[in-house]
């Protein structure tokens, strides 16, 4: 690995994508230039939006295969629920880490005490293929709490280990694969130095510009280093909140339809199969579910 940052990248700008009831998210993975980043394959940007009472952001049950999601909260709630019984309410800070192995289901709400006023929402949902020997792994939802995530001060940057390991710090959070995802915040004019923490590394610009390796980098967009490459990040004018993800490149490749990921497409023909005979369990409370697009995946 290179200890000499390189200048170029590759910019994803991303496309809007609209999950019903008027709730449209920023998606910049998987992209035509780029499929994946390390084991993240999947990367929504959602929000800054203020959920009025009476909006329809809820996202009714709805199964996976084959990845974990990791669901990261800026500000807002969302309630999960799933089909192993867990009820967990994510809030700002923490990292939900559920793995989906070979199948689970899953809700995604409005907080009860939250029905009757406004609130902002605004996080990323990511997705991490499951290694070959892991794909079809037993389901199962992990909370890790705010103040369980290390965080550090490095050169005036504050930044929040998610997932993986960095300057010192160590996730609690449990992967199947080696994984980094960092929250960092860079003040105006500060300068991070972020050595190569792993093969495949990417920058996700939240709110504000930043220099990277000396290539300038817009809000919104989603820059990906050079394989083994260290990263320069510099504040402009403003303060900028930046996310560092990557990891080890994927040990296949993958076929993602809808929901559903894996190295074998009659895997997600089989899926599909057992989610419209409603066969890949139930989310307790829960009497809807979201059927299957009308374009239907073919092996």
């Amino acid at each position: 690995m290179s200890d000499t940052p390189s200048t170029s990248f590759l910019p994803l700008t991303g496309h809007a994508k609209d999950l019903g009831g008027g709730f449209t998210v920023r998606r910049l993975l998987p992209a035509v230039q780029r499929k994946a980043v390390g084991p993240f394959l999947f990367f929504d940007h959602f929000g800054p939006v203020t959920v009025a009472p009476g909006d329809s952001h809820d996202v009714r049950p709805h199964p996976h295969i084959g990845l974990a999601t990791v669901t990261y909260l800026f500000s807002g709630a969302i309630m999960h629920r799933d089909s192993l019984g867990y009820v967990q309410q994510i809030e700002p800070g923490a990292i939900n880490w559920m793995t989906a192995g070979r199948g689970i289901v899953h809700s995604e709400r409005r907080p009860e005490s939250l029905a009757n006023q406004p609130y902002v929402n605004h996080g990323i949902q990511l997705w991490a293929a499951l290694p070959l020997a892991h794909e079809e792994a037993d389901p199962s939802f992990v909370h890790t709490p705010a103040p369980a995530i290390p965080q550090v001060q490095v050169d005036g940057a504050s930044v929040r280990v998610l997932v993986g390991e960095a300057f010192g710090q160590t996730s609690p959070v449990a992967t199947y694969s080696r994984t980094l995802y960092l929250d960092v915040q860079l003040p105006a004019g500060a300068t991070l130095e972020i050595p190569a923490l792993a093969p495949e590394l990417a920058v996700y610009t939240v709110d504000a510009p930043v220099s990277l390796n000396g290539g300038e980098v817009p809000a919104h967009i989603l820059a990906v280093a050079e394989p083994g490459q260290s990263l320069r990040l510099t504040a402009g004018e403003s303060a900028v909140r930046l996310m560092v993800i990557g990891g080890e490149p994927l040990d296949a490749p993958r076929h993602m339809w809808w929901n559903f990921v894996s190295s074998r497409k009659e895997r997600i023909v089989q899926a599909a199969s057992d989610w419209e005979a409603q066969a890949m369990g139930q989310v307790p409370g829960e009497v809807e579910w979201i059927p299957l697009p009308e374009h239907r995946f073919k092996a």
